[in-house]
């Protein structure tokens, strides 16, 4: 009976992967309990007459998300989360554990440093900047943290920045500034669609001109007489015996309506 309530008594801690153990023993009768050890998952402590305990902790990078709602320096209420991507550096189980509050490490260590930095960094912009400096304000935070950490158990691998969410005036109104710049540079296309028209007529005129200008300048007697000396000579050529009264000048050739 005896060895059985012994047995019944042993404990034998385990941790699982990802995880590492902070075993601890909480004494009966006799002994004065404290730290026993620390494992690193998966493996177990052991079967022991003591009573040994333990608290494992998630050693892994895991996602810790917090859900703001700042006043921007413009005054307008913005809504949007944060996300932290945070790690235990290995082997600081006991640290986190008897320093840090073990799985409470989070909310009592990390938490309200992080929001602190965010607000501090938001607040810096007007809310129509947050979009577009948004991995500016994740770079600083990211920075500040890491500097805060950096004597800790915890280290930040990544910070993004969620969602943003304006106030729905806001919203409405950048809407209709798109639609606007959309309109504008829909005008600014057909303004240029019609300056390369003009410049098509322009030059089309230009060649009308230029050709009736040439024109005019070889359109003269002696050339409209070569002309009809050359038509008559096809007329002689033809096989076609026909005899075409042509009214002539005082040389010979053919009159010309509008030749001197």
């Amino acid at each position: 009976m005896l060895v059985g309530i012994g047995l019944s008594g042993c404990t034998n801690p385990n941790t699982p992967a990802g995880q590492e153990g902070y075993v601890f023993e909480k004494p009966r009768i006799f002994g004065s309990g404290g730290y026993r050890g620390s494992l690193t998952g998966p493996s177990n402590y052991g079967v022991s007459l003591w009573r040994n305990e333990i608290i494992n902790i998630d050693m892994r990078p895991n996602t810790y998300t917090e859900n703001f709602k700042i006043l921007a320096n413009d005054d307008l209420n913005i809504s949007f989360n944060f996300h932290a991507v945070i790690a235990i550096k290995s082997g600081t189980v006991k640290q986190v554990v008897e320093q840090f509050g073990a799985e409470n490490w989070y909310k009592r260590f990390v938490r309200e440093t992080f929001r602190t930095y965010v607000r501090d960094e938001v607040q810096k912009y007007d809310s129509v900047e947050l979009k577009e400096n948004r991995s500016n304000i994740a770079d600083s935070v990211a920075n500040k943290l890491k500097d805060y950490l950096i004597d800790s158990p915890f280290q930040i691998n990544n910070i993004v920045v969620g969602n943003i969410n304006y106030p729905e005036i806001v919203a409405k109104a950048v809407e209709k500034k798109l639609a606007a710049q959309q309109l504008l540079s829909e005008k600014e296309t057909q303004k240029e669609i019609a300056r390369k028209d003009a410049e098509i007529r322009i030059e089309e005129a230009k060649g009308i001109a230029e050709a009736q200008k040439i024109i005019n300048t070889t359109l003269t007697a002696n050339y409209l007489q070569h002309e009809a000396i050359s038509a008559q000579r096809h007329m002689a050529d033809s096989p076609n015996h026909t005899t075409v009264y042509i009214p002539v000048g005082t040389n010979g050739l053919p009159l010309i309506k509008g030749a001197r």
